[in-house]
């Protein structure tokens, strides 16, 4: 068991932390309000958080440590242990891992000798299998220290990891300019980019999230042409309009007319329970039922 209570900051890194602590406590109408973005700033300070991290954070918010503690492991992007400048994360949710996220994982641990949530020998990299990160439109997408590199390959994560470890410079697919790990976690403490054009280069989203968006405005769609839209839905349609099959036109050309109700079949009425009159179910069925 570990000696208790945990040790102090140094008196001169105790005095820094209260000081951007009591800034970051002031801006919640509750103290423990802020408890996230202080363990945070306490990962900041030390690359994880440690038994003194938590202490500070419980002394701080007039908690227990218990407290302090149940929160940090909750969340997983708190570290518990020492790890990497840089936090290599590759997506193996559904649609990167069929995409090649898995695929990716399982190279990069053979390639730098280490397994899930381990560093590489040199202290640069941490690799781990994370869950989503609602990028799945750039699948398969791998994140360091949560900036996105999308549409990856074992050949281009490999050479992503070749030159973290070599110190060249590496630039995110969009977003930010890429920053070491303790300066992410001030970051997500609450505390500006002050990096010259950092705010500036962090874009909305790309292309390819956007595509719906345009499709569903009726505007051209990428790659087409400008002549080549699809109907924007309308309210007033008739069964006219609906080709001999029943279907909606193949093309979405401003020429054709869309189909009755529905201008995608994706969307239509589908056969089931709760639309069937032959297989009826009421909305408070019963569980097991």
């Amino acid at each position: 068991m570990p000696a208790l209570p945990a040790p102090d900051y140094p008196v001169d890194v105790r005095a820094r932390l209260e000081a951007d602590a009591k800034e970051v406590i002031a801006r919640y109408p509750g103290a423990r309000s802020a408890l996230l973005p202080l363990l945070h700033l306490v990962q900041a300070e030390e690359g994880h958080v440690t038994r003194t991290g938590i202490r500070f954070c419980a002394e701080m918010l007039d908690l227990t440590t218990a407290e302090v503690t149940a929160v940090s492991t909750f969340y997983s992007m708190y570290r518990r242990k020492a790890g990497g400048d840089y936090q290599v994360g590759v997506c193996t949710n559904t649609l990167c891992a069929v995409m090649g996220g898995d695929a990716i994982f399982e190279d990069l641990k053979e390639h730098l000798g280490v397994g899930n949530g381990e560093t590489t020998e040199d202290g640069a990299v941490t690799l781990e299998h994370i869950e989503c990160n609602a990028a799945c439109d750039f699948a398969p997408v791998v994140m360091v220290n949560w900036e996105f590199f999308d549409n990856q390959t074992p050949q281009s994560a490999r050479q992503l990891v070749d030159d973290l470890r070599a110190g060249r410079s590496v630039r995110p697919t969009r977003g930010a300019p890429l920053c070491a790990f303790k300066d992410t976690a001030r970051m997500l403490a609450g505390f500006p980019d002050e990096r010259p054009g950092a705010v500036e280069a962090t874009g909305a989203a790309g292309p390819a999230s956007l595509i719906g968006l345009r499709l569903a405005k009726g505007e051209a769609v990428p790659g087409r042409g400008a002549d080549h839209v699809i109907a924007p839905r309308t309210a007033e349609t008739t069964d006219e309009t609906t080709d001999a099959t029943g279907g909606e036109p193949p093309s979405g050309h401003p020429a054709e007319e869309p189909p009755a109700g529905h201008p995608s079949s994706h969307d239509a009425p589908q056969q089931t329970s709760a639309s069937d009159d032959q297989h009826p179910s009421g909305p408070a069925a019963e569980e097991g039922e």
